[in-house]
């Protein structure tokens, strides 16, 4: 199935954490939290301005990006749990 993105909406799909501490101890399920880190899917066209103008995302497919705790909407796409969210929901862009 395909997915796009309508205006400033941005599809991003959760980069899971290790399951180990540094020191080796072993997290389990209920006691982790979900990743606030993902990497950008699909982008909308972007946020239409008062004057008309249209407003390019800063983001763009292949990104890894950083986002605020309760961000976005949980959607399963074949089978996979991805987040679609506002633009301004996103923290930041992470660079490695």
């Amino acid at each position: 199935m395909k997915f796009r993105p309508l205006h400033d909406r941005i599809l991003v799909k959760r980069i899971e954490s290790d399951e180990k501490t540094v020191g080796g101890i072993i997290i389990p399920d209920n006691a982790k939290e979900k990743p606030m880190e993902g990497l950008v899917m699909a982008v909308g066209a972007g946020k239409r301005m008062d004057d008309g103008a249209l407003l390019r995302p800063d983001v763009k497919i292949g990104d890894n990006v950083l986002f605020s705790r309760y961000a976005g909407s949980e959607i399963k796409i074949d089978g996979t749990e991805h987040l679609v969210m506002k633009e301004d929901d996103l923290l930041g862009i992470i660079e490695r």
